[in-house]
C-alpha cells in the first residue's frame, strides 16, 4: 500500500468548529486513513483554532510567522509532506469516509492528478452536486473554459506539481493555473464521477466572488492561459466577456448561474 500526506491550510478567518470537523472527516472517520498530516498555520489564529489543534497528537503543524496566503502557504506545506502522493483538504470542508479509499489507489496506480465530483452545502446542509469533467480527453476539452477540477476534492503526486513550479499566480486562482499548467505538460488524470467531498458554502461566499478585483485577476489569468497554449485569442476573449460578466452580476443571480445550468451553458464549447 502508498503512503500518502494529507496537506490542510489554516488561517485566522477559518472557524475552530469547522477545522475540528474537517479533520476527523480525513483522519478517523476514513475507511482508508492518511499516513501524514500537514496543518499549514498560515498567520497568527486565535486560540479556539489552537486548542484544536493542541488536541490532536497525530498530526504534523507546520507554522508561517505571518499570514502570506494560499499559494506561499501551500508551498511551504508541500515541501513538509513525506509522501508523494498528497490530498488537499480545506479547514472547512468535509471529506467522504471512503474518500482516499477511492482516491489513492488512482493516484498510486500513476495518475498524477486525481479529483472527483462535490457537492455544495450551506447553513442548512442543503446543495447541489457540482459535476465535473471525468475522463482525461474530457477534462483537456474543458480546460481552456473553466476549471475541471475542485480544489478540495483533489488528489496529486507532490513531484509532478514540483514538476510545473508549485503554486503560483494569480492569487484566487491559483488551483486553476496550477492544474492548467499539470495537464499543459502532459501529466494523466481523471475525476472520480461522485461527490468525495461536501463543501462549505456560507452566506456571504457568491458576494465574494464578484468584483472588480476577481475581474482583473481573471483576466491575468486568461492572458496566462494564452501563452501557455491552452487557449487561442479568440476563446480568450470569450472568457474575459463571460467569465467577467460574471463578476458583475448580483450576488444572487451569481449564485443561480453557478449552481444552476447558466455556467455550464456559458462555458460550453460550441461544437
Amino acid at each position: 500500500m502508498s503512503g500518502f500526506s494529507v496537506l490542510l491550510p489554516v488561517y485566522a478567518g477559518d472557524r475552530a468548529p469547522f477545522l475540528a470537523q474537517a479533520l476527523e472527516s480525513v483522519t478517523t472517520a476514513q475507511t482508508r486513513t492518511p499516513d501524514q498530516v500537514v496543518i499549514i498555520v498560515d498567520g497568527p489564529v486565535g486560540a479556539d483554532i489552537e486548542a484544536v489543534l493542541a488536541a490532536r497528537d497525530d498530526i504534523d503543524v507546520v507554522r508561517l510567522s505571518d499570514n502570506r496566503g494560499l499559494t506561499d502557504a501551500l508551498n511551504e506545506g508541500l515541501r513538509h509532506c513525506r509522501y508523494d502522493i498528497v490530498a488537499r483538504q480545506d479547514a472547512d470542508d468535509i471529506s467522504a469516509p471512503d474518500r482516499f479509499a477511492v482516491q489513492i489507489p488512482l493516484a498510486a496506480s500513476g495518475i498524477d492528478l486525481v479529483g472527483s465530483d462535490i457537492v455544495e452545502f450551506d447553513a442548512a446542509g442543503e446543495g447541489p452536486v457540482r459535476s465535473l469533467p471525468v475522463a482525461e480527453a474530457d477534462i483537456v476539452r474543458a480546460l481552456p473554459l473553466r476549471d475541471p477540477f475542485a480544489h478540495p476534492a483533489v488528489v496529486y503526486s507532490r513531484a509532478a506539481v514540483a514538476a510545473v513550479g508549485g503554486y503560483d499566480g494569480p492569487a484566487g486562482m491559483e488551483d486553476y493555473w496550477l492544474f492548467a499548467r499539470m495537464v499543459a505538460a502532459g501529466c494523466s488524470c481523471v475525476n472520480v464521477p461522485r461527490p468525495l467531498v461536501s463543501y462549505r458554502v456560507d452566506a456571504g461566499a457568491y458576494a465574494r466572488r464578484g468584483g472588480w478585483d476577481l475581474f482583473v485577476t481573471e483576466c491575468r489569468l486568461q492572458v496566462r492561459l494564452y501563452n501557455l497554449g491552452v487557449t487561442g485569442g479568440l476563446t480568450m476573449a470569450r472568457n474575459i466577456v463571460v467569465r467577467g460578466l460574471y463578476r458583475f452580476v448580483p450576488p444572487s443571480l451569481r449564485r443561480c448561474l453557478y449552481r444552476g445550468v447558466g455556467l455550464n451553458y456559458l462555458f460550453r464549447r460550441a461544437s
